[in-house]
């Protein structure tokens, strides 16, 4: 069912569609992790994530990321949760505890319905999902992913996870080479064939 005719199935039952982007930065193999943390260190990338997943145009509303569980454990201990933004992890261990105001889902639609719950609809502007690989492969599936904002890094890091291959997706922005110390990087953001 292509995008066109699954929105016009959703507004005539009134079915509420939550679109959400990707932010990811990934080397020149796709890798985007390595032992659970990410192999490099650019003050310019963390800015970006921030600025994407932070940045509202209503600032009585609020941005939401959802990651992973693993993701989560990666975050330095002073991120986390994320601040300013309303944080979801996806873990289908019911063990797994999280700090009060941080919601846990068991899969990606899980998490998207929360955001849809009447106390969060009208609070939210943005979903971003942040991660990891798994969620990742599950988000560019799904109708829903709007743009991946990417950032592409010079170099070979040797990681052990990796961003899935994009497909449907176009390059619609490309920032120009930039250098951080010895490390070269480059902004892009793709949208959704239609």
């Amino acid at each position: 069912m292509n995008t066109r005719v699954l929105l016009s199935f959703r507004s005539r039952f009134k079915i509420k569609m939550v679109f959400f982007d990707i932010v990811v930065a990934v080397d020149d193999q796709s890798g985007i992790g390595k032992e659970g943390k990410l192999p490099w260190r650019l003050s310019a990338d963390l800015k970006r994530f921030k600025e994407i997943t932070a940045t509202r145009n209503d600032p009585s509303k609020i941005n939401a990321v959802i990651m992973g569980r693993k993701t989560w454990e990666s975050l330095p201990d002073q991120y986390r949760p994320l601040p300013g933004r309303i944080n979801i992890v996806l873990s289908r261990n019911e063990q797994v505890l999280l700090p009060e105001g941080v919601s846990k889902a068991k899969n990606l639609q899980d998490a998207l319905q929360i955001t849809t719950q009447s106390f969060l609809q009208k609070k939210i502007e943005n979903i971003f999902v942040i991660g990891g690989a798994q969620i990742f492969k599950e988000a560019l599936l799904s109708a829903q992913c709007r743009q991946i904002h990417l950032t592409r890094i010079k170099g070979v890091f040797h990681c052990d996870v990796f961003f899935p291959e994009i497909n449907h997706f176009k390059e619609i922005f490309r920032s120009s080479m930039q250098k951080e110390g010895s490390v070269e990087y480059c902004f892009f953001t793709y949208e959704r064939k239609i």
